[in-house]
């Protein structure tokens, strides 16, 4: 699907809290995952963005909606959808989905910072390569 980055995950004992279901902070992590790999996809790696751009990126915001809970063995998709990006930062909307079951709901504004700590630029090829993966 255009637009769209899908990554597939599988709920393992770990990921779970005492009642067998996933406890809430890993979904985060999931969502994480799926994040980098649409980099990746995109040709980039968060250590080659470091190196050799002195970038990476930052949470600077996070909604998250948890609708349905995830147990442990389910099959979840991370679905990404890049909302904008900029100069400075992008935006993203992520589903985890059970088959066609939205669990929980994600809006993620990510910061490109330098190795300072401080706002930076994203780089064009960075910027042309998320968007080639994400709109086709």
């Amino acid at each position: 699907m255009k637009g769209l980055h899908t990554f597939p995950t599988r709920v393992y004992y770990e990921d779970t809290d005492a009642a067998g279901i996933v406890y809430y902070a890993n979904y985060l992590k999931f969502a994480e995952r799926a994040r980098t790999e649409a980099l990746r996809m995109a040709g980039f790696d968060q250590s080659e963005l470091m190196r050799e751009h002195k970038i990476g990126f930052v949470v600077r915001r996070c909604t998250c909606d948890f609708l349905k809970p995830a147990r442990l063995d389910d099959l979840l998709t991370i679905e990404t959808h890049l909302n904008d990006i900029n100069k400075v930062s992008m935006n993203m909307r992520q589903q985890i989905r059970r088959g066609s079951e939205t669990l929980v709901t994600l809006e993620v504004k990510l910061a490109v910072v330098g190795t300072n700590g401080k706002l930076a630029r994203l780089p064009e090829s960075v910027r042309k390569a998320m968007l080639k993966v994400f709109k086709g």
